[in-house]
């Protein structure tokens, strides 16, 4: 059974709600309200960038239920590491990909635990970078290497100069970061131990 302050974290007013299947697994993981927190507030932003891409880039291919559920649950691993919430630490990333394998979640889905933290390793996809470029940006981090990575993407798919999807990524980052503080409060509101 989860916990009030679990419940509150998935349900308060605030980033949008989590998919339906991403919510129940942190319900019954009894995840920590940070981490469900954290999830919502990462979540948030993919849906937005999934937005822009739509808007302004509509040729590049994304599965756009794949980046939301990986937005979701990237980090459900640290319901076993909750230490990771608060601390630095990578266990999280395999055992939650192998937690969501165990629980029937398909690869295509559960990849993004593993993939979130390796945005510059072989075979990484639109999907996953925009996933890891949601996990960042949420905090208002910019990370020029992944950013760029995602300009490359997104020039190949619509054939525009990378100077020109460098400033209309860079904008849309700009506006995404202005949000943080909000994201960084919600988190905080909920503890790391129900």
């Amino acid at each position: 059974m989860p916990s009030d302050a679990l419940r509150r974290a998935l349900t308060d007013p605030g980033p949008r709600p989590l998919p339906d299947e991403a919510a129940r697994l942190l319900e019954d993981l009894d995840a920590p309200p940070r981490l469900a927190a954290h999830l919502r507030a990462v979540h948030d932003v993919a849906a937005d960038l999934l937005a822009w891409v739509a808007g302004r880039y509509p040729a590049l291919a994304v599965d756009g239920d794949a980046v939301l559920f990986g937005a979701a649950t990237h980090d459900i691993g640290k319901a076993l590491y909750p230490e990771e919430l608060s601390g630095p630490g990578s266990r999280h990333e395999a055992a939650g990909h192998a937690l969501l394998r165990e629980r029937g979640v398909e690869e295509r889905l559960a990849r993004f635990a593993r993939t979130h933290a390796s945005w510059d390793g072989p075979g990484i996809g639109a999907d996953d970078l925009l996933v890891s470029l949601a996990d960042k940006v949420w905090k208002a981090k910019r990370v020029p290497d992944l950013e760029q990575r995602v300009v490359d993407v997104l020039a190949a798919a619509s054939g525009a100069e990378k100077w020109e999807v460098f400033m209309e990524l860079d904008d849309a980052c700009d506006r995404l970061a202005a949000g943080a503080d909000g994201r960084l409060a919600f988190q905080s509101a909920y503890p790391v131990v129900a």
